[in-house]
């Protein structure tokens, strides 16, 4: 099965604006990590923070919870996935375009295109 993206779903690549895993950046191909590896551990830690959140929001559908107070933990969680979205794209920056523009020539181009692209998508949310 040929997966693609951060959420392994077939198609995420194409859905979430990114390249996935059939074009890394050089960067990934030079070191073999993405801009993210450093942190990986603390990463996940986040985000089974976050699925707790969001399961915790199951819960209190389930158990009949006040309209405002499931309206809060929506955009507590929201604003969790944000900040984690925030900082993915600080270390895309850091690892894959800054690589890309020491490189120069069209992949540099790409990836500010790619970036400045999934700056467009976090604006919207």
């Amino acid at each position: 099965m040929t997966t693609s993206g951060a959420s392994g779903l077939p198609g995420a690549a194409d859905a979430l604006g990114g390249t996935g895993p059939d074009t890394p950046c050089s960067a990934h191909a030079a070191t073999g990590e993405h801009g993210y590896s450093k942190d990986k551990d603390a990463h996940l830690k986040r985000l089974r923070r976050i699925e707790g959140q969001v399961r915790g929001l199951q819960r209190m559908v389930d158990e009949d919870v006040y309209c405002i107070d499931v309206l809060t933990q929506v955009s507590a969680s929201t604003k969790a996935l944000q900040s984690f979205a925030l900082q993915l794209l600080e270390e895309h920056l850091r690892h894959c375009v800054a690589h890309a523009a020491k490189e120069g020539g069209t992949e540099m181009d790409a990836k500010v295109e790619e970036a400045t692209a999934a700056i467009a998508r976090l604006l919207r949310t």
